[in-house]
């Protein structure tokens, strides 16, 4: 059974990662005619290369109905290339464009920019002991991940 104060850390961590990331966002990234969701998505495509539909839905833990929205406008904007399977027509593939590559890493550059600034004032004793404690904390959620897939 997981201890108490482990769950209490991890559900106070993730509220405040909720903060951080809503200050992030707020006005420090211009999502331009897309939705928050949908940069998201082209985002997570680009960085996780071609992958069918239902991987994508249920990656990101949204409804395939709902995903297929949100892509209908990138794809439209051809920043998302959709093929169906000719093998198995029940997959549809999913892929950013080289279009859609150059939006993803511009969202991608305006994150690490808006992150940037606010660690602006982070002092480097401060700043080693985060990076310390988020490699630990990506080392052991990739052994959890594993064991899982």
């Amino acid at each position: 059974m997981v201890r108490k104060e482990l769950v209490s850390l991890l559900e106070k961590n993730i509220l405040l990662f909720g903060k951080l990331s809503e200050r992030i966002h707020r006005g420090q990234i211009q999502f331009d005619e897309y939705s928050r969701q949908q940069v998201q998505f082209l985002v997570r495509l680009y960085l996780g290369g071609k992958t069918r539909l239902k991987d994508i839905a249920a990656r990101e833990f949204v409804p395939t109905p709902n995903l297929c929205t949100a892509f209908r406008k990138l794809e439209r904007d051809g920043l998302v290339l959709r093929v169906v399977d000719e093998s198995d027509r029940r997959n549809t593939w999913y892929s950013v464009t080289d279009a859609g590559a150059r939006v993803a890493n511009k969202f991608i550059d305006m994150f690490h920019d808006a992150v940037a600034a606010v660690f602006k004032d982070i002092n480097k004793a401060d700043e080693d002991e985060l990076i310390k404690a988020f490699k630990s904390i990506n080392t052991i959620f990739l052994k959890m991940e594993s064991k899982n897939a």
